[in-house]
């Protein structure tokens, strides 16, 4: 079975794992996905994640983060640009999500990033989604 948005799966999986209290979620790995799983450790909504090989493509596997009581630390996430429609940002356009506490996710030529880490590299591109 073929899917025609990996990106939006990812984001779903994640979401639905959060919402359900899952220590983990296995996701198909992706060059995209392992950039965006990157970019969500970097930034400290998952603990950590390894790519594991199963002979095709391979699994994806992120350790997702909790407060200290338990709580989401992945409110939402909201996929900005899709297949039908998608999104460019220059550096200066890109959004702040909840003034500077939420990260916006993006691909640039310099590879998948945060906002943060895109404007100290003054570089803009595909704005992939909002995390809050």
């Amino acid at each position: 079975m073929s899917l025609s948005d990996p990106i939006a799966d990812m984001l779903t999986r994640i979401r639905n794992a959060a919402r359900s209290n899952k220590k983990n979620v296995d996701i198909r790995n992706s060059k995209v996905c392992s950039g965006i799983a990157g970019v969500l450790k970097e930034e400290g909504y998952v603990n950590d994640f390894n790519v594991i090989e199963d002979g095709r493509q391979g699994i994806l596997r992120l350790d997702l983060r909790y407060g200290p009581n338990g709580e989401q630390v992945i409110h939402s996430m909201t996929r900005e640009s899709k297949p039908g429609r998608r999104v460019y940002k220059k550096v200066s356009d890109l959004p702040r999500p909840l003034a500077g506490l939420g990260i916006c996710i993006v691909s640039t030529p310099k590879g998948v990033m945060s906002d943060r880490k895109a404007r100290t590299e003054n570089v803009g591109g595909e704005l992939i989604c909002i995390v809050e």
